[in-house]
Order: structure tokens, then C-alpha cells, then sequence
């Protein structure tokens, strides 16, 4: 009985590290998440920027086009001024060259407006370029070593199975088959009475099952908690 006790003893420490390993290789995922997900937020961000930027800019080219316009029509309505000999024509004459002088120069109002909103706004794109170049290079910097680091807990990983698997078959079937559904419950199978008690829950172990436990180094079952418990020494 104790050659299966040191058996499965041996095999809990591989599952434990196994474990250990494990958690290390989950916990560098959200290092890995969090490059990817800074990087498509800078990029986003970019995106939006430049997006506004092609908006505005239609808008710019529709004014300056519209300006074009108002002016030719301007040139026509000073040169038809030009011609006039009535007062009347003169007047009406005059009159549309106010109004589209003021077309005009609402066009040129708006543009100058734009062309300020314009500049600010590609100073955002450029600050968004740059803040997605440092994440891009952050990640040049980073991510090969979280993947290296990756690559060697894996190598472990399979090392300690490799080993796991090799000392797992000189624990008898049945009581593999018991500790492995007890593992999958829980993060230990196997522990060692504690003053009578479970070395887990704490509850006490009826006398008779203590005496049997260590007369023969039978492995037993607390009955609250489900673990596997054995005699040290024994």
C-alpha cells in the first residue's frame, strides 16, 4: 500500500506542476489581448480621424467650387454694371453685385472657418499615426518575447505530461481512475491525515478507519469533503 501512496504522491506533484505551467501559459493570453486590442483601438482611432478629415474636405471642395461660381457670376454681373445705361438696369444691376459679393464673401468666411477646422484635424491624424507607430512598435518589442516565452512554457508543458503520463501507470487502474475524477474537481486529490482529521476539510476521522489506515496503508475517502486521504509513515 505505500508503494501506492509514493506513486500517487509522485504523480499529484506532476499534476501540480502541470497546473502551475498552465496558469502561466493562460496568464500571458491577456498580455496578448491587450497588445491587440490597444493596437485595433489605435487604429480605429486613426481610421475616424481620417474619415473626418475626407468629409471635410469634400466640403471644402464643394465650397471652393461654389465660390468659383459666385465668382464668374460676379465678373458677369460687374461687366453687364459696366454696360447699363438706365438708371432702373443700373440699380438692379448694382443690387446683384451686392448680393453675390456677399455670397462671396460668406463662401470665404466658411472656408476660412474649414480650413482651420482642417488643420486641427490633421494634426489629429498625425498624433493618431503616431500613437498607432508606438503600439506597432511596442508590439514589435513585446510580442516575440511573450511568444518565446510561450514557446518555453509549452516545451515544459509537454515535458511534465510526457513524465506525468510515464509515472501514471504504476498506480493501479482503479485508484487512477478514482484520483483523476477527484483531480478534476479539485486542484489536490490526495492528502495526509492531520491529527486524525483530513488534511482538507478538517473532519475527523472515525478511529476504526485511523487504525485501518495505518495497520495497512489503505487509502480512503473522507466521507464530507471526497479527497483521498492517507497515513504519513505508514
Amino acid at each position: 500500500m505505500q508503494q501506492e501512496v509514493e506513486a500517487l504522491l509522485a504523480l499529484q506533484q506532476d499534476d501540480l506542476k502541470i497546473r502551475e505551467i498552465e496558469s502561466q501559459i493562460r496568464a500571458l493570453d491577456p498580455q496578448l489581448t491587450e497588445l491587440d486590442k490597444r493596437k485595433e483601438q489605435a487604429a480605429a482611432a486613426l481610421t475616424r480621424a481620417q474619415t473626418a478629415v475626407q468629409a471635410e474636405e469634400k466640403k471644402q471642395r464643394e465650397l471652393q467650387g461654389r465660390l468659383a461660381q459666385h465668382r464668374q457670376m460676379q465678373e458677369r454681373n460687374l461687366h453687364q454694371l459696366e454696360d447699363v445705361k438706365r438708371m432702373r438696369e443700373a440699380t438692379a444691376a448694382t443690387a446683384q453685385v451686392e448680393s453675390t459679393r456677399r455670397l462671396m464673401a460668406e463662401d470665404e468666411s466658411e472656408l476660412a472657418i474649414l480650413g482651420r477646422r482642417l488643420s486641427e484635424m490633421h494634426a489629429a491624424v498625425a498624433a493618431s499615426q503616431q500613437a498607432l507607430a508606438a503600439v506597432e512598435q511596442e508590439q514589435a518589442d513585446t510580442r516575440p518575447a511573450i511568444e518565446s516565452k510561450r514557446a518555453e512554457l509549452q516545451s515544459e508543458l509537454d515535458e511534465a505530461r510526457k513524465e506525468r503520463n510515464a509515472k501514471a501507470v504504476e498506480v493501479p487502474r482503479p485508484m487512477l481512475g478514482k484520483y483523476d475524477r477527484i483531480r478534476g474537481k479539485r486542484t489536490q486529490a490526495l492528502y495526509a491525515l492531520r491529527g486524525g482529521s483530513c488534511g482538507n476539510c478538517d473532519t475527523a476521522i472515525p478511529l476504526q478507519r485511523r487504525n485501518l489506515m495505518s495497520g495497512t496503508g489503505q487509502i480512503e475517502v473522507c466521507e464530507a469533503c471526497g479527497v483521498l486521504l492517507y497515513v504519513e509513515g505508514t
